[in-house]
């Protein structure tokens, strides 16, 4: 369990890089679903998403433990290996980044610009894993996990700015990639001690997590193609998935259509651009706006790297098949 001081530590070392992020009542967004929206800015970061304050506290950490370690190496859709990239550069560590074959080719090209070597390996994310895991043992790399407690700490600190705001949000949306965003938010508001309900999303296509939070066993998804590639994880991580079981509200699918219309809807109610995994907790919303008709709700727009073709054609009234 994390507590409001481990938070505030990890706040201290992120605040060096970013300020906090905003967190909006739009009132487009409110009009169209009879909601009181609260939408959490972690597109407005270095990288464009959540995930660098996770990044920007394991380098740091990993650094002060292993002065001497050779770098760190991981796989990714993207947005992890964005801000370990970005953060091994701000620690001076060598960073090597696994991606599946067909990864988005605007975020290799974003991680190889904050300095990572980007490799293509495996037909998918699970698969890059595995060569990952690998590479750590033949080249003594440091093989840093999707999921871990200075992840958790790092990026829950969106979560801790979010509920200190907005103590009386009666629910809060959250993707589930590999865990740590909906952990953090968890962890969050144990330690605050509120009463804000939490509910994790996923698609419909790559279910794992809905699966075994359904059944109480860790079931993967049968598949893992969506456009929503930060969520596109086949197989629950165990530790997640117990933080996840003992503390969330429910689990929603959400369909690739839904997630195309958040984003035509987030991009003309904010003129902010999303990506699939950070439109899939307002996509939840919309799913369920009748269920919180009139409530107090936050949904997490995670990130914002979609690329250019996927958004022209989004924009243009079109799903992105994959």
């Amino acid at each position: 369990m994390l507590s409001c001081l481990d938070f505030e530590k990890a706040e201290e070392l992120i605040y060096k890089v970013l300020a906090p992020t905003p967190c909006y009542n739009w009132p487009i967004l409110a009009q169209e679903l009879g909601v009181d929206v609260w939408m959490k800015h972690e597109n407005h970061t270095p990288t464009g998403a959540f995930k660098v304050r996770g990044g920007l506290v394991y380098a740091n950490r990993y650094k002060k433990r292993f002065p001497g370690g050779a770098g760190l190496i991981s796989a990714t859709r993207g947005n992890h290996g964005q801000s370990l990239a970005f953060a091994a550069r701000i620690e001076g560590l060598k960073a090597t980044i696994i991606v599946p074959k067909g990864n988005s080719p605007e975020k290799n090209a974003a991680m190889r610009a904050f300095g990572a070597s980007v490799i293509e390996a495996g037909e998918d994310f699970d698969e890059a894993v595995a060569k990952a895991k690998a590479m750590a043992a033949e080249e003594d790399l440091h093989m840093v996990p999707s999921y871990h407690e200075d992840l958790v700490a790092g990026v829950g600190t969106y979560s801790y700015e979010m509920l200190q705001q907005n103590p009386d949000l009666d629910t809060v949306y959250v993707p589930i990639g590999k865990g740590s965003g909906i952990c953090g938010m968890i962890e969050a508001r144990n330690a605050l001690n509120l009463k804000t309900k939490i509910v994790g999303v996923v698609t419909a296509r790559v279910d794992g997590y809905a699966k075994s939070f359904e059944s109480g066993i860790l079931t993967p998804a049968d598949r893992s193609d969506t456009f929503a590639d930060g969520l596109a994880v086949r197989v629950p991580d165990p530790d997640s998935l117990d933080i996840i079981m003992k503390n969330a509200e429910r689990i929603v699918r959400v369909e690739e259509d839904t997630v195309a219309d958040a984003i035509r809807l987030i991009y003309r109610a904010t003129h902010n651009i999303a990506e699939g995994a950070g439109a899939a907790a307002l996509a939840a919303l919309m799913s369920e706006k009748d269920k919180m008709a009139g409530k107090k709700v936050g949904v997490v727009l995670s990130g914002q790297n979609i690329d250019t073709d996927w958004m022209t054609s989004i924009l243009g009234g079109q799903t992105p098949t994959v």
